[in-house]
């Protein structure tokens, strides 16, 4: 291994290309580089032996791109997010109604109070379960498409 002088070149990671690459070394401190340039894209910044997130292995090398990449989640679009979330509801809704006979549902009527548990079959939405109660007039009731929140306990 070369020793490391200014003017020299040393492997670091460039913080504007986002890259393990090489750089010509412009300060040291003692006998490691402190400043560096990068020699693809010139900008000026301190040496960072490894990229960020990576930890010191006691050598000054560039990590392997599965080393960095294997820590992190996939990344998930907002339509995959969102058509989780609905699995997640519909699934959710499913298992509260199972094995439920049809008289077990109460027809929705703004008039009546509802709890935690209770089963609905409004003439709109459809099927539901009380998910909660939000207070003494606002009930979230689970669908099969979704939540919704609907009045309860509304004088005639």
């Amino acid at each position: 291994m070369k020793k490391l002088q200014a003017g020299g070149e040393v492997d670091s990671w460039c913080t504007k290309c986002r890259l393990f690459l090489n750089h010509r070394i412009i300060a040291m401190m003692g006998s490691k580089p402190v400043r560096v340039e990068c020699s693809t894209c010139g900008s000026h910044h301190n040496f960072r032996a490894r990229p960020p997130g990576v930890k010191e292995t006691g050598s000054v090398r560039a990590p392997s791109a599965t080393a960095s990449t294997a820590t992190r989640a996939p990344r998930q679009s907002t339509a995959t997010r969102a058509a989780a979330a609905e699995l997640a509801r519909e699934q959710a809704w499913e298992k509260a109604i199972a094995g439920r006979a049809i008289a077990d549902f109460r027809p929705y009527k703004l008039s009546a109070t509802f709890s935690e548990g209770d089963l609905v079959r409004h003439s709109r939405f459809g099927d539901g379960v009380v998910m909660r109660v939000i207070d003494s007039g606002k009930v979230e009731i689970l669908f099969k498409g979704e939540a919704r929140t609907l009045a309860q306990g509304v004088a005639d």
